[in-house]
């Protein structure tokens, strides 16, 4: 190749980021800036009791907008009202691509920040922003997070019975069904573990209720899996929450005496006031441990997936500030050899969902995602509701998150708030303290 030869090639490279420039600025050209116009909160019971609550951001541009999740099943009343009240003046003028700067200045917009109630109203717009974005570019959300790295998405299944062998038949079925992650609780949280109501040494006239024994809960744990292993063998992968109910001392003996069933994770094997024994834990036992359904401050998780002490971050993306910060979360976890669990449950709603599975689908720190099942109306009422098979989850593939909501069926189930209170079921000991959940 000759001297001028050479020059060509390297002026002709050189043209070619600056015609993908240009052609990127002619597709541009014309189109009037975009602005957010209007802000609407959209609640709903999903016509089965659900307490979710919506955040739909209309721009100036005609037929594009975005939704949201900012569901909390214990204070939507707080959401609906913060976010009318605080979150639409906020927005109604701003430029919707400006994703992370929007994030920061919703983040400090109250001063007090890394609350419950906060990250909803952060997570309801940072979703709808990117909902907004992947549509105007005409490409689902995890393609603007740098594609997939995955087919889609594993996902685990609920299983779970008032004894082991209701228990054993709830597994066989999602086994036979293709799903191997499995979850397995015996009659609830801290099931196994109760004595029963009116028995055992009780206080004089005090709590005659089911009565929380960590003792007995952790000898039936370590039987179940003993039994769920012997009956599915080694390449099932076996779930349970522990759901915070112990005491750091019994964590640590549990974590020990599972170690022989290879769990694939133990949840919240500790309260998130208690997350300095999770490094003792790992000093003396390989079982991997999964924590943070609880978590809404960086404080709470940062320590313990920096230091390697968790295997699995079980962060809600509409309880941590939305799509942004789960991708950040997913990144850290990257790094220090972490994965992701993000957390469903069973009030969770198919918009926080999606946001999820862009996150997942695109993130080199995943592990695995919660399962969470809708009934028909809810499939009607917001139309893209991600599909479960066969141990899988598949997202619609379309622009934005890929799910809509139609505003009229909302409307005919409006959200049902607690007359008494969004009270969380409490759990207690044989003396009536309340078991930290």
């Amino acid at each position: 190749m000759t001297r001028r030869d050479f020059a060509k090639t390297i002026f002709a490279a050189s043209a070619i980021p600056a015609a993908a420039a240009q052609e990127a600025a002619a597709r541009m050209k014309g189109l009037p800036p975009l602005v957010i116009k209007d802000v609407k909160v959209i609640a709903t019971n999903g016509g089965r009791g659900y307490r979710w609550v919506f955040l739909k951001i209309i721009t100036s541009e005609p037929g594009l907008y975005g939704i949201g999740s900012m569901s909390n099943n214990y204070q939507s009343a707080a959401v609906i009202a913060a976010a009318e009240a605080d979150v639409k003046p906020f927005l109604i003028g701003k430029d919707p691509a400006r994703i992370e700067d929007l994030w920061q200045g919703g983040h400090v917009r109250s001063y007090w920040r890394n609350g419950t109630v906060g990250n909803n109203l952060l997570s309801g717009v940072d979703m709808a922003l990117w909902d907004i974005k992947g549509k105007r570019a005409g490409m689902p959300v995890y393609d603007l997070l740098g594609g997939k790295v995955r087919d889609t998405v594993p996902i685990y299944a609920h299983a779970g019975g008032k004894d082991i062998q209701a228990a054993e038949d709830d597994v066989r079925k999602y086994w036979e069904d293709g799903y191997t992650h499995i979850r397995v609780q015996v009659g609830g949280y801290g099931g196994g573990g109760f004595v029963p109501p009116g028995q055992g040494s009780r206080a004089d006239q005090g709590y005659n209720g089911p009565a929380f024994d960590e003792d007995i809960y952790a000898d039936n744990t370590v039987k179940l899996f003993e039994h769920m292993r012997s009956k599915f063998g080694p390449s099932a992968k076996f779930l349970h929450d522990i759901h915070e109910h112990l005491t750091p001392t019994m964590a640590v003996d549990l974590a020990k005496r599972l170690e022989p069933v290879h769990m694939f994770f133990v949840e919240d094997i500790l309260p998130p006031e208690q997350i300095d024994w999770f490094r003792r834990i790992k000093e003396v036992c390989t079982t991997p441990l999964a924590m943070g359904e609880l978590f809404v401050n960086p404080l709470e998780y940062v320590p313990l997936i920096s230091g390697r002490y968790i295997d699995f971050i079980r962060t809600r993306v509409s309880q941590i500030g939305g799509i942004s910060q789960a991708k950040k979360i997913a990144n850290l976890c990257e790094t220090f050899g972490v994965r992701t669990a993000f957390q469903e449950g069973g009030d969770n709603d198919p918009v926080n969902q999606l946001a999820a599975y862009h996150v997942d689908i695109s993130s080199a720190g995943f592990g695995i995602q919660e399962e969470n099942h809708f009934p028909p109306l809810v499939h009607e009422m917001l139309p893209g509701v991600a599909e479960q098979r066969k141990g899988y989850l598949y997202g619609t593939n379309t622009p934005g998150l890929g799910i809509d909501i139609n505003e009229e069926i909302a409307a005919k189930y409006p959200i049902q708030h607690s007359a008494k209170g969004d009270n969380y079921p409490q759990d207690r000991t044989i003396d009536g303290a309340i078991v930290k959940p």
